[in-house]
């Protein structure tokens, strides 16, 4: 649990292996999923590491899975999913599954390639079927033609289409095939210009759609027969038909040859079908088989692949008989990461132990924050940031309350906080289902991943729409309103006729005797959401809770920045960072959040038209201007207290800014005499400067400082050098960047009075031009119109107000979280903890 306030204490160890080992050891690690293999190859090629055959050999075989998984799509076979995934294979399973994939390939292709021949032979058959019968129609139809025609005279083919000459006599032909039809009206016109007229088309739509063999599509085409004279004209039309790809097929010129062609081409189609449904009925049996492990396939690949691409990042001994790696890894696991080793060694049969030893080293280890489903998805949050330096605190904990409530402050409705509930319940109800069903859609995948933060969400906008009383823009009357109408007569009773002459009546808060008005006991006052100064009395409230919440906020997270000094040692911050820092935003706008609950809390319904205004307050503060006739004081010895808080923050600026570079600068000096006047060891001499640097034990650590700087970089590190002007002017926009940024950063918090009022208005205009209207119809055609108006409502609803203003209300969470809050303490510029896990491989979440 104390990794989720701070990131796992990490260690870095060097990893010796039997070559024979190397394999089983890495890939029980693998299903552990707790260790980072660093690379140590990191100057040689891709492609001239060690295991880069195995690895193309994996492709291969992902290749191949990948056909069969595309065939099985194709044809809608099930891949059955194992409850269990399998485990790595040994190395010399490889070479078995790679001959069963190569054969399951080779026997589908060639399944694929005669089932293909067999269908481009039935389609041509089927469209000389379809030919021979269209050709017998027309020559039945053109007025019963002997056989003996085409040696006749031709010039009776004028009957049919003009030809050049009258007189013309000899040979006439014919050419008979299928074409596309969305190219028949271009390839007849084409046929009338090049051949000027001088033929007979007759064309012909098939009444059945042809599948494509290839394309596996649905195509429509045409029959066509054309008549011409001579054997220029044959020549032009073959070309004109190849040029569009035009199927010509032979057909007999007499009625009987014809009749005997379409006999046999039924009798092979009959043959073809028979023997296509016995290659379907293979592919099918090949392909059902390989469904049956193709999962388990594509796991044991992946996997293999995987370790395989750890191993090139190992070095091999000169002996050729140890690996070695270097692995980062939680120290708390230290135990489970030996069990999985030699769970390893003994799996390959070695007898020779890992060794794990412990490395020495500068380089600032990876940060990892464990997690649950629960916390996962706040952590992403911070994670999309930056990720936190090594041993950083980790805002997670405590985003898991702030961000779901400063949404809510913006979006709170009880409406629809109970809309965003359900669907967020519905999702954590639901989520092993859902988990189940892998969906490729990423919005929704974004949606599930944040279920338990739209839970929350929806849990505390219902509380804020208490606290507002707002539920679709209207108020709940629980415990009846406190407000009573002023006694404006001298009986001091009125009637409904007073009502009737629309006089307005003004309610009083502090009507004497019985109606003493005490305040609401939960939330706003209902009668506010008819009240005609509803939005200045909103305004005023909501403006000054937005400051109190957002000072508040600010305050903590320079309290956390506290904890990072004194975890890491930094003695030197504390006091000349931390302190003036909280001084001064506590002295100026601390007390800007006490003048405010003072306010509250001393004036009343009695006093409160003598209230002094908090703003001109504040102004005169800085001017020290206490002579202002108009706005009385908040209480008494006010000018004193407010100068020596004016005073006392001015303090702090030149305390922030200029104590700490002088003093790095004399520790810098000082350890450079001691270094002059004693022969210590370089190591040694180090080991001052850092412990000089307030003991940052790794250069991460040394660096990191809040707004992502160590405005002292340099001057703890050996050989480093010291530059008094760098750390100066970096002390310097740190200083500028905290001052300007606590005034910046607490008018940024006013964002949670305006997404409020927008809500709370949207809400109301959607109500009152929709809504509202439907209810106010009367009749049997108001029952029904309510119906419609009340979908259209909740379209609205929804798609307006739950969707476009609730992204935006969390955009802007996101922010104050990531801008006014974080960056009082969060550094985030460390490295992730990216552990070698098949699980993540699997998933598609490993980044590598």
């Amino acid at each position: 649990m104390s990794s989720l306030f701070r990131s796992e204490e990490m260690c870095l160890n060097q990893l010796f292996l039997q070559v024979e080992a190397g394999y089983c050891c890495i890939a029980e690690l693998g299903e552990l999923g707790l260790v980072q293999f660093r690379d140590l190859n990191v100057n040689t090629n891709s492609f001239q590491r060690r295991y880069v055959n195995e690895v193309r050999r994996c492709e291969g075989m992902e290749r191949i899975l990948r056909f069969l998984q595309s065939e099985m799509e194709t044809d809608k076979i099930e891949i059955r999913t194992p409850e269990k995934p399998p485990k790595t294979p040994l190395p010399r399973e490889m070479i078995d599954l790679e001959t069963v994939l190569e054969k399951l390939e080779g026997e589908l292709q060639e399944v694929n390639r005669n089932q293909q021949t067999l269908k481009q032979n039935f389609l041509e058959l089927t469209e000389l079927k379809h030919l021979l019968k269209k050709t017998q129609d027309f020559f039945e139809a053109e007025a019963n033609l002997p056989d003996d025609f085409f040696n006749e005279d031709t010039s009776s083919l004028l009957e049919l289409r003009t030809v050049p000459s009258a007189a013309a006599a000899g040979k006439l032909g014919f050419t008979a095939g299928v074409i596309g039809r969305e190219r028949m009206a271009t390839f007849e016109r084409l046929l009338w210009r090049v051949c000027r007229g001088n033929i007979y088309m007759k064309y012909s739509e098939l009444d059945t759609s042809l599948e494509d063999p290839i394309t596996k599509e649905e195509v429509k085409k045409n029959v066509f027969i054309i008549f011409y004279q001579g054997d220029q004209l044959k020549q032009k039309i073959k070309k004109i038909c190849d040029g569009f790809k035009a199927t010509v097929y032979p057909c007999p010129e007499s009625q009987s040859e014809r009749r005997d062609m379409a006999s046999d081409v039924n009798t092979r189609i009959e043959d073809l079908n028979t023997v296509i449904t016995q290659t379907e009925s293979h592919r099918q049996r090949v392909l059902l088989e390989a469904a049956q492990n193709l999962y388990s396939w594509g796991i044991k690949v992946k996997k293999m692949k995987a370790v395989y691409h750890v191993m090139n990042l190992c070095n091999i001994d000169v002996t050729q008989q140890c690996v070695i790696a270097e692995i980062w890894y939680p120290v708390a696991d230290k135990e489970r990461i030996k069990r999985a080793l030699q769970l390893g060694m003994e799996r390959s049969g070695s007898t020779i132990n890992p060794i794990l030893t412990n490395i020495s080293t500068k380089l600032e280890p990876p940060t990892f924050n464990r997690t649950n489903k629960f916390t996962a998805g706040f952590q992403n949050i911070v994670d999309a940031y930056g990720v936190a330096n090594y041993r950083e605190m980790n805002p997670t904990p405590y985003t898991i309350i702030t961000f779901p409530f400063l949404f809510a402050v913006m979006f709170g409705d009880c409406g629809h906080g109970a809309v965003m509930l359900g669907f967020g319940l519905w999702m954590v109800l639901n989520e092993r289902n859902l988990l189940a069903s892998k969906s490729n859609n990423e919005i929704w995948n974004t949606f599930f991943g944040g279920r338990y933060l739209i839970l929350l969400m929806g849990v505390f906008s219902i509380y804020t729409g208490f606290i507002y009383n707002d539920c679709f823009s209207k108020s709940f009357d629980i415990f009846g309103s406190s407000w009573r109408v002023r006694p404006m007569f001298t009986n001091g009773s009125w009637n409904t006729k007073l009502l009737h002459e629309g006089i307005q009546l003004q309610l009083d808060p502090a009507v004497p005797g019985v109606y003493s008005g005490n305040p609401y006991p939960f939330g706003i006052d209902p009668i506010w959401n008819i009240a005609k100064n509803k939005l200045t009395f909103l305004n005023s409230y909501k403006m000054k809770m937005s400051v109190v919440m957002g000072i508040t906020q600010m305050v903590f997270g320079v309290i956390i920045s506290l904890l990072n000094h004194i975890h890491f040692k930094r003695h030197i911050n504390i006091i000349l960072q931390f302190v003036p820092e909280i001084i001064f935003i506590l002295c100026l706008f601390g007390y800007l959040v006490f003048m405010v609950i003072f306010k509250w809390c001393t004036y009343n319904v009695y006093n409160s038209q003598k209230a002094p205004s908090i703003l001109i307050h504040f102004i005169n503060m800085f001017l020290f201007n206490y002579n202002d006739p108009t706005n009385a004081p908040l209480y008494g010895h006010q000018q004193e207290v407010q100068t020596f808080l004016v005073i006392f923050a001015l303090i702090a600026v030149p305390w922030m800014l200029l104590i700490k570079p002088f003093i790095l600068r004399a520790n810098h000096l000082k350890s450079q005499r001691m270094l002059q006047s004693s022969p210590l060891h370089e190591d040694q001499t180090e080991m001052i400067d850092v412990e000089n640097a307030q003991g940052n034990h790794t250069k991460g650590a040394a660096h990191e400082e809040h707004g992502g700087h160590d405005h002292g970089g340099g001057h703890g590190e050996h050989g480093e050098g010291f530059d008094f002007g760098d750390v100066f002017v970096h002390q310097a926009i740190h200083t500028i960047e905290y001052c300007l940024g606590c005034i910046s950063n607490t008018a940024s918090y006013l964002r949670l009075w305006a997404l409020s009022l927008a809500h709370a208005q949207l809400s109301e205009v959607l109500w009152s031009m929709v809504m509202h209207f439907g209810l106010s119809s009367a009749g049997w055609g108001g029952l029904i119109g309510v119906f419609i108006i009340f979908a259209a409502f909740a379209v609205l609803t929804v798609a307006i107000l739950l969707v476009m203003e609730g992204l935006s209300a969390f955009l802007h969470a996101l922010r104050l979280h990531w801008v006014e809050f974080q960056n009082k303490f969060y550094s985030g510029t460390g490295q992730m903890f990216s552990p070698f896990s098949f699980q993540r491989i699997l998933d598609g979440t490993d980044v590598d």
